[in-house]
């Protein structure tokens, strides 16, 4: 275990859960934490082996480039919190479950964390190995030191206390309670795969796995391969399959828009921001079709027929992200990346699709996306909905709910929304923390995590 559970634990008394609103034990819990680092009070019952901890400051789960920031921008303000992650490592999702070949899709300045921009020498489209680096470096900078290898199994709001209980499963598949005021849910759009319901899919005679798998090509290398979903992952996975010597298929089962990554010299993504500025988001988007028609031709050509609504019409109204081409479409316009119809069912090796035709395959590749995870764990309605274990409200809106509860990461606007949900919550918790009258700046200034 961590330094929870390495340090001084165990020697705390168990105390009721309003005194982590009374200034004098905060002043306490500041002086304790510069000599033993504890982040808060704990103890064990005696019956049953389970750890109770509380918190004063928010408890932020999930340490992915999300609860990163909001971590940051709350030690910022002098505000301790404490992260508690599933995984081993911070941005796991980007550390174990995705390609080699992923670079950042948009320009590292729309990309960057709250307080810390990338490091100048950084290309423009940074790297996965460069992310991961960026983001180790803000942990590090900001001293923030998640407790990994923590599953929280349920969360909920307790009436009686005012506060919020969690019930965590740690490393050694022990026990734990965490207690605190303010909880923000920071595990992301993208907690767990999606796996279509395909008919046969199962049985299928050769290897199937999800983009969150996939490391590389060269181990499909002369395979013919089915990829299923053509949003951004599967076409670059396309691409890569090709890069080394696969023979792609993509499954495209719907519209789509496809645009250059760059036009007129500029990201496609910078130059769509600063238009909207002036212009409407229709005008926007007949411009960017216009320019891609130019630049692409006619996609529908090519079995990628786009949908009637604009892409940034359709991002805004879905969260549907448009494809931005790393070239890809010169691999379907030259048969090096085949356009297939939704899949109907599999036997064995075989394909049927809904246009009637079949044709077999070595392996397939699902890049059918991921969803949240909130509904499993957190025992709350009002805010995250059930269905898809979103905020209910809309951006810009759901940051913030009722009871001290937060969310950050799910915008489905990418680390931009991310940095701006995590800049509202720390300015919202700061006032929160003045009115209890328990503001103070930790160590001179300094959170001790």
């Amino acid at each position: 275990m961590l330094f929870l559970g390495m340090q001084t634990m165990d020697t705390w008394a168990e105390i009721e859960g309003k005194r982590i609103h009374d200034p004098f034990f905060l002043k306490q819990y500041q002086q304790k934490s510069e000599d033993s680092y504890m982040p808060a009070s704990s103890t064990t019952t005696s019956s049953s082996s389970k750890q109770c901890i509380i918190f004063p400051g928010p408890v932020i789960v999930g340490a992915g480039p999300s609860g990163l920031a909001v971590a940051a921008c709350l030690k910022e303000k002098g505000i301790p919190s404490l992260v508690i992650e599933r995984s081993d490592c911070i941005a796991s999702l980007w550390q174990h479950k995705t390609y080699d070949r992923l670079s950042l899709h948009l320009p590292k300045k729309f990309c960057e964390l709250p307080l810390m921009p990338f490091p100048f020498d950084f290309p423009p489209y940074p790297s996965k190995k460069q992310f991961v680096l960026y983001l180790e470096a803000y942990a590090k900078n900001f001293g923030i030191n998640p407790l990994f290898n923590r599953t929280v199994i349920s969360a909920e709001h307790d009436k009686t206390l005012g506060q919020w209980r969690l019930q965590v499963i740690g490393p050694n598949k022990e026990e734990e309670e965490y207690t605190c005021r303010w909880l923000i849910v920071a595990t992301g759009e993208n907690a767990e795969t999606v796996t279509p319901e395909i008919e046969g899919l199962t049985g299928f005679f050769g290897p199937v796995v999800h983009t969150s798998m996939y490391k590389s090509g060269q181990q499909f290398e002369g395979k013919k391969v089915l990829v299923v979903g053509c949003g951004n992952s599967g076409m670059e996975v396309c691409l890569d399959l090709c890069n080394h010597n696969g023979q792609p298929h993509i499954v495209v089962r719907d519209t789509v828009h496809v645009l250059p990554r760059e036009m007129l010299g500029q990201s496609t993504f910078g130059l769509s921001m600063w238009l909207l500025k002036w212009f409407p988001i229709k005008w926007v988007d007949r411009f960017l079709l216009l320019i891609s028609w130019f630049m692409l031709g006619n996609t529908a050509r090519f079995g990628l027929k786009r949908p009637n609504t604009g892409p940034l019409e359709l991002k805004s109204e879905t969260g549907k992200t448009p494809v931005l081409d790393v070239g890809t479409l010169s691999k379907i316009k030259s048969g090096d990346i085949k356009v297939k119809p939704a899949v109907k069912k599999i036997v064995g090796k075989r394909v049927e699709f809904v246009d009637g035709k079949t044709e077999e395959f070595d392996a397939v590749v699902l890049a059918t996306g991921y969803k949240s995870n909130v509904p499993l764990w957190l025992k709350e309605t009002e805010m995250f909905s059930e269905k898809d274990g979103l905020p209910r409200k809309p951006f810009p809106n759901g940051w913030k709910g009722e009871k001290g509860l937060y969310a950050v990461g799910f915008t489905r606007r990418g680390l931009m929304g991310a940095s701006l949900d995590a800049t509202r919550i720390a300015q919202d918790i700061e006032m929160c923390w003045r009115r209890a009258g328990t503001y103070q700046h930790i160590t001179n200034g300094a959170s001790p995590f």
